[in-house]
């Protein structure tokens, strides 16, 4: 079955040829001209992947990744204009899994889309496969189920993007290890698009929040400034 794919957009033009482009790859493409019509048609049906523009009429992107955010964790990818780096580190930081600044290649869209959607096939399929325990990894009072996409801190469970997971699986692998940005940006979009390394800075910043919503003094992921991240064990 193809997978769906939610394009929102209030621009016709974009909305036409993307969705052609998309469509094209095999995908199914819904489109909405803005959140608030976007909104009511995830009450009917769940895309597997969705991609927001932030700036539209009666409800935008924010907004709209908001609500999503607090029932569904499918991905979602922002387009974002130029002059609009605040509203990129905040998408990220409210549980994007990824921007893409205007204007902006199809290919490179396209392309972003595959890399989230095979990180995301791989996950299911490993839970579908049946798999048991033995890949669970435990570093203190994390625990970490790849294979079921469960997050614990603590005995709490702890809701992380596809992205999120696999940058603390990375760090968390080898505790002590520090991990570049390029590390982790190979590890987390496994493709040879380029990703602004700050990115990975906001990804970071993100999980920090999830843990510390479930524990205050949460301080597993330290910053090595100009070197990177690593994970220590508590």
């Amino acid at each position: 079955m193809a997978s769906k794919i939610m394009l929102v957009d209030d621009d016709q033009n974009i909305l036409t040829s993307v969705s052609m482009a998309v469509e094209s790859e095999g995908f199914d493409v819904v489109t909405y001209n803005d959140g608030a019509a976007a909104l009511e048609g995830l009450a009917k049906d769940l895309p597997d992947l969705a991609v927001f523009d932030i700036k539209m009429p009666r409800m935008d992107g924010m907004e709209l990744l908001r609500r999503v955010r607090e029932k569904h964790d499918f991905p979602v990818i922002f387009l974002t204009s130029k002059d609009d780096e605040i509203d990129e580190m905040l998408g990220l930081k409210m549980g994007a899994d990824d921007y893409i600044k205007k204007p902006f290649s199809q290919r490179l869209l396209i392309e972003r889309i595959k890399t989230i959607l095979r990180r995301v096939d791989a996950v299911q399929k490993s839970k579908a496969d049946g798999e048991d325990e033995d890949g669970v990894l435990i570093r203190g009072r994390l625990k970490l189920d790849p294979v079921r996409h469960v997050c614990e801190w603590g005995g709490q469970d702890v809701k992380l993007t596809v992205t999120e997971f696999l940058i603390l699986e990375a760090l968390s692998h080898r505790p002590g290890h520090v991990k570049s940005r390029d590390q982790l940006m190979d590890i987390a979009y496994n493709d040879d698009v380029y990703v602004d390394d700050r990115t990975i800075d906001s990804h970071i910043k993100r999980l920090r929040k999830k843990f510390r919503n479930v524990d205050p003094d949460f301080d597993g992921i330290e910053t090595l400034y100009g070197v990177g991240y690593r994970y220590t064990e508590s």
